[in-house]
């Protein structure tokens, strides 16, 4: 019974359900496409099948004692609360594409968590954070209508 609260047994347990999770939602995605020979229920299943073996082999470590601490490469201070804006922040940058991407599409969708996400981070540069954002999105979009894929409208709200 010890053994069970020396390390962070939720954290593997967590990602691995986490992965069973995507493993589960790749069964409803079509395995191949048109144009490719991939289709995008294959990426999930790997993304779900990679989390399922990475929460295995961390269950491994925690069950060999492995110590997580962090490492001085991390900038990381012990004993120091994470820092709770930011945190919301990067959390609302992973929130906007679900509320968002329907009426203001990939490419304005995707600017506004990359500037999110940036911002996270310490970048102080909104408008640089929002050009980079779009001209990524942008050519994503342009990349994958080309592939024959569909992200549906450039900006719909305009009716692009």
């Amino acid at each position: 019974m010890t053994l069970l609260r020396k390390g962070p047994w939720w954290l593997g347990l967590a990602v691995i359900f986490m992965g069973a999770v995507c493993f589960y939602a790749s069964t409803d995605l079509a395995a191949t496409a048109q144009y490719a020979a991939i289709g995008p229920g294959m990426f999930v299943a790997g993304v779900g099948l990679g989390l399922i073996g990475l929460g295995v082999l961390l269950l491994i470590q925690i069950a060999r004692g492995e110590v997580f601490e962090p490492e001085d490469a991390e900038n990381a201070v012990p004993g120091q609360s994470m820092d709770r804006r930011a945190f919301f922040t990067a959390l609302l940058g992973a929130i906007v594409p679900a509320l968002t991407i329907e009426t203001l599409g990939l490419p304005m969708t995707a600017m506004l968590s990359f500037m999110l996400v940036a911002r996270a981070f310490g970048s102080k540069r909104l408008v640089s954070d929002l050009v980079v954002g779009f001209v990524l999105a942008t050519m994503c979009w342009f990349l994958f209508g080309w592939l024959g894929l569909q992200l549906g409208g450039f900006f719909p709200l305009a009716g692009v």
